[in-house]
């Protein structure tokens, strides 16, 4: 009789541990916003108020949305998915990394102001959409810059990846830009 024995590379473990990242960066997120005790009063830049920093977060949230959808119209330029146009040339893809890098950073002090003053919220639908879609963006976002640095991985995965990071940050907006143009309602929860 043949034993069966898990035989593991070294570089499909790291491979694997790699993976565990994105997933330990939204649970350590989830963690500490539930664990945290909201600071309601937390401004964000010079905004104080509920009203106004709500207004700045719906404002500067939009400017993220519109900068995921343009980093998807130019990911799916540069993978020749955009019908009736011709390959994408170079600095479509520099372009691309800097408006990422800009998004990203756009993101930091909404997100910042969002866990300080609320925490990790599911107390009911939309907020629990928005909580666990902020978290789920900065595991998003790891996993798509290891997927970009490690050209091992599967053709389909750098996809996945940026997929889901345009997808929690259309949920983030959803749930919270949206919901507050929309005159405090979101259709659909």
């Amino acid at each position: 009789m043949q034993r069966l024995t898990l035989r593991t590379e070294p570089r499909q473990f790291l491979g694997l541990l790699w993976l565990l990242l994105p997933l330990a960066v939204t649970a350590a997120l989830v963690w500490y916003g539930l664990v945290h005790t909201p600071e309601r009063g937390h401004s964000l830049f010079a905004a104080h108020g509920p009203h106004a920093v709500v207004l700045l977060k719906t404002q500067l949230g939009s400017a993220l949305m519109g900068l995921a959808l343009i980093q998807l119209l130019l990911a799916l330029w540069m993978y020749g998915r955009l019908p009736g146009l011709r390959a994408a040339p170079h600095r479509v893809g520099t372009v691309h990394r800097l408006i990422g890098v800009v998004a990203f950073l756009l993101s930091v002090p909404i997100a910042r102001q969002c866990i300080i003053a609320y925490g990790v919220s599911l107390t009911g639908p939309r907020q629990a959409l928005h909580s666990l879609a902020g978290c789920f963006l900065y595991g998003a976002f790891v996993a798509k810059v290891i997927v970009v640095r490690h050209r091992r991985w599967p053709g389909w995965a750098l996809p996945l990846a940026g997929g889901a990071l345009v997808t929690v940050v259309a949920l983030a907006w959803y749930s919270a830009a949206f919901w507050y143009l929309n005159g405090f309602q979101l259709p659909g929860l």
